[in-house]
């Protein structure tokens, strides 16, 4: 019998199932707050996690994905009065005022009124924007500047280190399409494709977008650093292949094995070029060919001396008792140009 997970794991009473953002999320309805609700997030998302393993792998990563996408819903000022609206709030006035970066820095105590005079200043004379100028100027954090730049635009704010995005979406982009545009897809919620971004998707990354998953875009924000880590982690080689598809598994043992073999054989991986790597890629990719091209010399050399000379040779009662570096001539020049030439390029 299936266990109720919602009462099992998160400690909600018997009621609808799946339960409203507000019920799932611990807090009480209609909660303004959004880092109550990011830190409820962050609670339950870390709890869930435990059970990420075993039996409940499957149902906990739908659970995770049920949290993340009411976390970014009530995170989102305009989706969240959506929201509340459709469960019965009546808002007595229309709240759409956007209240400048700066001024939600001089707000939240994060800068006097004459820093943000300064950073004005400072902003204009450089041609920045106020969020780069006032990283740029040591005031307050990437994350502090980035959580006041979504609250000006009305967008959700979120922490990828939170957060895992759903498989099904990442696999439908290329991480190359991600890092030339330094986005990261989460979710499809409410036929919206919820997209981690820094700032504004060209209208030709969105229209592709919009094209590819049949769905309107909504972004979040995220820091730069973010986004490029997601990026690394879940395009990491040998995960997705170019087109944005999760490598298939390759079955073993018993007849369902054996029909994955002879039926739908896994395409490998095409190789993503050297200058598209991040720099710890980049890093692992010449190591890796430091490796082959050493065993590209010692495998030879090894074979050469105790099979080619040690029993060809000797069987014909040849007498030649040099080195004959025959395989060596061949292999390892032929490594030492594939990882020179195609490898590292």
């Amino acid at each position: 019998m299936e266990i109720d997970v919602y009462k099992e794991w998160l400690g909600i009473p018997d009621g609808p199932r799946p339960p409203d953002h507000y019920t799932l999320l611990r807090l009480v309805r209609f909660e303004d707050d959004p880092e109550k609700v990011r830190k409820n997030y962050r609670k339950l998302n870390a709890h869930v996690r435990k059970y990420a393993t075993g039996q409940y792998s499957v149902r906990s990563q739908e659970v995770l994905n049920e949290l993340a996408k009411a976390m970014l819903c009530l995170t989102d000022p305009d989706r969240k009065r959506e929201y509340d609206e459709s469960l019965g709030r009546v808002f007595e006035e229309e709240d759409n005022g956007a209240v400048p970066l700066q001024r939600l820095l001089v707000k939240q105590g994060h800068i006097t009124r004459d820093q943000m005079k300064e950073l004005e200043e400072f902003s204009e004379t450089r041609g920045l924007s106020v969020r780069d100028a006032a990283v740029q100027m040591k005031l307050v954090s990437h994350e502090v500047a980035t959580q006041a730049y979504a609250a000006e635009l009305r967008l959700p704010y979120v922490d990828l280190d939170d957060l895992t995005p759903d498989a099904s979406v990442l696999d439908q982009v290329s991480g190359q399409f991600c890092r030339r545009n330094t986005l990261l897809p989460l979710f499809i919620d409410d036929n919206r494709l919820l997209v981690a971004c820094v700032d504004e998707l060209t209208q030709d990354c969105e229209d592709e977008l919009r094209l590819r998953f049949g769905a309107s875009v909504r972004r979040v924000l995220a820091t730069p650093v973010a986004i490029k880590k997601g990026i690394s982690e879940h395009y990491a080689p040998g995960i997705r292949d170019d087109a944005g598809k999760s490598r298939p598994a390759i079955s073993t043992g018993g007849k369902a094995g054996k029909a994955d073999k002879s039926s739908a054989a896994p395409k490998a991986a095409a190789r993503v070029p050297f200058s598209q790597l991040s720099a710890d890629e980049q890093k692992q990719r010449k190591q890796l060919g430091m490796i082959l091209m050493m065993w590209g010399f010692i495998g030879p050399v090894v074979l050469d001396q105790f099979v080619i000379k040690g029993m060809l040779f000797q069987s014909l009662n040849s007498g030649i008792t040099g080195y004959l570096p025959l395989t060596a001539l061949v292999i390892t020049p032929s490594v030492i140009f594939y990882v020179l030439k195609v490898y590292w390029k």
